[in-house]
């Protein structure tokens, strides 16, 4: 089983905030990863718009796919994250992440998350920390 195998398979299984959210993975390769989610009721604050925590929990499934698909764990340094755009029930989101830098002991990744029409929602920037250990 490759690094993507196990990553999928471990975040899938275990990420148990990401299912309780729902968001679907769409497709994991190497230093990359796309996920989606579509705005339910559920989804919404007070003021009846996407809850940017349901927005960065899309963020950091992508982000933790990516990251942890080279097959060793990768845990989170810090996160950037920019709203642009408010989305509400019946919208589409899709996160996608990419890496644009790899060492022995960090990975930095842009992470963008755009609505069903291609227009970005959020823009987020994160830093990796890579352990030792496999997934």
């Amino acid at each position: 089983m490759d690094g993507v195998e196990r990553a999928v398979r471990r975040i899938t299984s275990n990420d148990r905030f990401a299912r309780l959210v729902g968001t679907e993975i769409q497709e994991v390769r190497p230093g990359y990863a796309r996920v989606s989610l579509k705005i339910e009721d559920k989804h919404l604050n007070s003021v009846d718009i996407t809850h940017g925590s349901v927005v960065f929990t899309l963020v950091d499934m992508a982000f933790a796919l990516a990251s942890n698909s080279h097959g060793q764990v990768a845990v989170a340094l810090n996160m950037s994250i920019n709203f642009v755009k408010a989305t509400g029930t019946g919208n589409f989101l899709t996160a996608e992440a990419t890496e644009d830098k790899l060492t022995n002991r960090t990975g930095l990744y842009r992470i963008a998350v755009s609505d069903e029409t291609g227009e970005i929602v959020c823009v987020a920037e994160g830093l990796v920390y890579r352990k030792k250990e496999s997934i």
